[in-house]
């Protein structure tokens, strides 16, 4: 932990500030949305199909409006997009603990999601920007700030939910209205590195930009190849959980196993994730990196297939087991290929894009990964249901292991045949400007 603050701490303190910004975010987020559904359709009294309609609402507006946002963030500055951001989410928060018609609710899910489409490509190209050169081990440092606001958000909002859901809106809020000052007083004003040379030539039209980058074929293709490490991930949110329920129940043993999940892989992350880093950095180029990456995600789901050749257990603690080993041992799987895959990911993106207008590539980037995570999801689950109904327990962790060694093998045709590594031209000298 003290070489993880010593590596923070050697970075300007936009980038120190950025990671603490993304903690503080994911902290606010998660001690509220994962018990959102809970108070919808219980102390509301909501009908399923509304409650799944309002949690669309949030993630539709945040993945099909982050092109937008990467845009904004390109044409008006990285911290505008950030605070704007951040206050949004303020109004959407404090909304959703303080009304209970469906129209406000609907609008303030819209709020929240739409937030997060304003700030994470911004934020992306900011750090990616301040942090130069060390891009990799920048990004590799702000997925442990991440993974540890995923982690403790839901313990802190379970102690605030058992008191009142509306104490932990209004928390989430707080939380945010505090980020939002900080970032107003602290962080500095920035545009991307072509800032400068976009003030020296006629400005092009969005759709002109984003012709540019549809025809920028292997930053798509790229992100074509990436959808599958995102579906695989997800799995610790959807399919391994499921899992853990299936086999060892809806009581307290599975709700145990379930948080078992989560803290493996949040933990494992926080504790390795630079150490992984800095092997790989050493050891191979970035899209070899990606490859092994993705790879180790689908090998992630053998556990689980392996488990379901096994004779059923004859006693009830040996009954117990397979809920919570190979659940688990696919998620520290999961947790080990996100490490070794994330930070090239998000620094192959910037060289990708030749290190102009990053914002609104990060935002198509995230929009393309956002449709194929709820496609992948949508077909996870139709292969949850024909396994169950069919007793074919072994479809889904064969059809996701098959989708890691695709998309592993993409992601290599794409490095041996050099799309991955364009030339990258000199960046202009830094521009910064106050953007208000």
């Amino acid at each position: 932990m003290r070489s993880t603050i010593a590596q923070v701490r050697s970075y300007e303190g936009s980038v120190q500030l950025l990671m603490v910004n993304q903690f503080t975010i994911n902290l606010g987020f998660y001690m509220l949305m994962p018990y959102l559904a809970t108070h919808l359709a219980g102390p509301l009294g909501l009908a399923g199909w509304t409650v799944g309609l309002i949690l669309g609402v949030r993630n539709f507006s945040q993945q099909g409006m982050f092109l937008i946002g990467g845009t904004l963030a390109d044409r008006l500055g990285y911290k505008p997009m950030i605070i704007a951001g951040l206050v949004l989410r303020i109004a959407g928060f404090a909304t959703l603990g303080l009304v209970d018609s469906v129209p406000a609710l609907l609008a303030a899910s819209a709020a929240t999601g739409l937030a997060g489409a304003l700030f994470n490509p911004a934020t992306r190209a900011y750090l990616a920007a301040d942090a130069g050169e060390r891009r990799v081990e920048a990004f590799a440092l702000f997925n442990v700030f991440y993974q540890a606001g995923i982690l403790l958000g839901p313990l802190v909002g379970m102690v605030l939910t058992g008191v009142d859901f509306r104490v932990t809106c209004l928390v989430a809020a707080g939380i945010f209205a505090v980020l939002s000052a900080v970032q107003i007083r602290a962080l500095p004003a920035r545009r991307g590195n072509d800032a400068g040379e976009r003030e020296t030539r006629p400005r092009e039209g969005v759709l002109t930009q984003w012709r540019r980058i549809l025809a920028n074929r292997p930053f798509l293709l790229f992100s074509l190849a990436m959808i599958g490490s995102y579906v695989m991930t997800f799995q610790v949110y959807l399919a391994l959980p499921l899992e853990v329920r299936r086999l060892g129940g809806e009581g307290t043993f599975g709700t145990a196993a379930v948080a078992v999940l989560f803290a493996v892989s949040g933990l494992s992350t926080i504790l390795f994730q630079t150490r992984v880093t800095a092997w790989c950095k050493a050891r191979m180029e970035p899209g070899r990196a990606l490859t092994w990456g993705l790879l180790t995600m689908g090998v992630a789901f053998v556990p689980l297939l392996a488990a379901t050749a096994l004779p059923a257990p004859d006693s009830p603690l040996w009954a117990r087991l397979p809920a919570v080993v190979p659940p688990a041992l696919s998620a520290l799987l999961l947790a080990v290929g996100t490490m070794v895959a994330y930070p090239f990911e998000m620094d192959t993106i910037v060289r990708l894009c030749g290190d102009r207008l990053v914002a609104t590539h990060y935002g198509l980037y995230n929009t393309v990964c956002g449709v194929g995570i709820a496609l992948g999801n949508l077909l996870t689950g139709a292969a949850l249901d024909a396994a169950r109904s069919a007793g074919m327990s072994a479809l889904p962790w064969l059809a996701l292991f098959t989708l890691g060694l695709g998309c592993s093998a993409a992601l290599y045709a794409l490095h041996r045949t050099g799309r991955l590594a364009p030339p990258t031209p000199a960046a202009p000298a830094r521009a910064e400007a106050m953007t208000g």
